[in-house]
């Protein structure tokens, strides 16, 4: 009788160690099935970067033309500084236009019109690249320049050295009773888009400006526009660095903690 109670025991410590095993094996594949899900999860795809913009800023649009070309061009505007467009966000899309009526008595008058728009567009990882995006509305632009209503003698004309690309569109066009030249320069430099008109027209029997003279104006004008972009923009940075900011080139600005909660901060990590 008092021996059985050694036997008995024996027993319970083999039958003990297959349990042990059975739950050591069950530790052993958890661990391998959440090693697995982490070499999953850190073999997911990530998404590719869009490419960042080039220029984060536009120029102001009543300056970014000479004033000596504007006085060339619109000799007796109405407004010599520009009459800027109406926008929401000028670092966005911004214009400016000019007119005015050059009075030559008995030989009749001379009238004229300048107008300059400037888009910007900034890189964005579901829309694309701002220089993809700009490209896009480049071609958007000329075509709605083709398009004009009650266009006569339409060309269009490709344009060396003004931004990355460039498009020249000119036409006639009959407006109160008048003939007045059309030359349309739509221009992308980087995530930019610079669309420029000029048209002129002779009233009280003046002669209307030809169509060279118009295109050649407008060419000039545009070539002065875009290189404004790079300007204004190189400004922005050095006023961004100067002050302790950087613009990226989404738009958003992201500042610099100041001097004064620097200050504050390391006041009380000391205490």
């Amino acid at each position: 009788m008092h021996r059985s109670a050694p036997r008995l025991s024996r027993i319970l410590a083999c039958a003990a160690v297959p349990v042990m095993l059975v739950v050591a094996g069950c530790s052993s594949d958890d661990g391998n099935k959440n090693s697995d899900a982490s070499a999953s999860a850190s073999a997911k795809p990530t998404a590719p970067t869009v490419e960042p913009a080039k220029f984060s800023e536009l120029p102001d649009p009543c300056k970014a033309i000479a004033k000596k070309t504007i006085s060339s061009l619109v000799p007796k505007a109405k407004v010599k500084d520009g009459t800027p467009g109406k926008s929401s966000d000028v670092s966005a899309r911004a214009g400016c236009s000019w007119n005015g009526l050059d009075d030559n008595g008995v030989k009749g008058s001379q009238y004229r019109w300048l107008d300059i728009g400037f888009t910007r567009f900034a890189s964005d990882q579901s829309l694309g690249s701002g220089a993809k995006r700009a490209t896009e509305d480049y071609t958007k632009q000329v075509a709605k320049a083709q398009a004009t209503e009650d266009a006569k003698k339409l060309r269009t004309a490709a344009v060396d050295g003004i931004g990355e690309q460039a498009t020249a569109i000119t036409y006639d066009l009959t407006k109160t009773s008048e003939d007045f030249e059309y030359a349309t320069v739509v221009a992308r430099t980087g995530n930019v888009v610079v669309t420029l008109t000029y048209n002129g027209a002779g009233y009280a029997g003046a002669k209307a400006p030809s169509a060279s003279d118009v295109l050649k104006g407008a060419e000039k004008a545009a070539k002065e526009a875009v290189a404004s972009v790079t300007t204004a923009d190189a400004a922005a940075d050095k006023d961004s660095d100067s002050a302790g900011t950087k613009a990226p080139a989404t738009g958003k600005t992201s500042a610099k903690p100041s001097a004064k909660s620097s200050t504050k901060s390391s006041t009380k990590t000391r205490s």
